[in-house]
């Protein structure tokens, strides 16, 4: 099945969490925001706008909470995301990314998005990348990743192109989450 339904608080969470998660997920611009579906631009200023874009990313990000978050998500067009791999380690910026490598190997896992809501589809994707990048003061770095450290860095250059997980589902399933995302915007919109 494609899509589970995330129920509206999750079991646990505290009344301050579920309304910090809230107000994050106002700020994730959802499926059929056309910025979306579209290309970045590489980032080119690497002053205070930078360094507060990526802070206010990070907060929405935990908030949310999620493993990653790109610029498009929350309505910038800068080739950069940021990820965290464990829940209390520190999140990493990773800024105009090129996967430069990937492995022959594949995995499928079921994967979420921020800008999907409840959607969740199994996307096929190589267990190890190389990924050239900058870091926050503009100097060359090289991610070498697998696993699920691989999968989300995948997952949110992908947003940098304008590609979402439905995109990778087979037919049947990408069918089932779209019919879904559809009558979920209908609902919202209203008669």
């Amino acid at each position: 099945m494609a899509i589970e339904i995330d129920p509206e608080r999750p079991e646990g969470m505290s009344d301050e969490a579920f309304g910090r998660r809230k107000r994050a997920l106002l700020e994730v611009r959802q499926w059929g925001d056309p910025i979306l579906r579209s290309q970045t631009n590489q980032v080119t200023d690497f002053g205070q706008d930078l360094q507060d874009q990526i802070a206010r990313m990070t907060q929405i990000m935990e908030d949310a909470p999620g493993a990653g978050l790109a610029a498009p998500q929350v309505g910038s067009l800068a080739r950069l995301f940021i990820y965290r791999v464990e829940r209390e380690g520190p999140a990493t910026a990773v800024i105009n990314p090129q996967i430069t490598w990937s492995s022959d190997e594949q995995d499928i896992e079921l994967e979420g998005c921020l800008s999907l809501g409840a959607v969740v589809v199994a996307v096929p994707r190589p267990i190890s990348i190389k990924v050239e990048a900058v870091n926050l003061m503009g100097e060359a770095v090289e991610i070498v990743a697998e696993g699920f450290e691989a999968r989300v860095i995948q997952h949110e250059y992908d947003h940098l192109e304008g590609v979402m997980i439905v995109d990778h589902a087979e037919r049947e399933e990408r069918r089932e989450a779209l019919e879904f995302l559809r009558e979920r915007a209908s609902q919202l919109v209203g008669p």
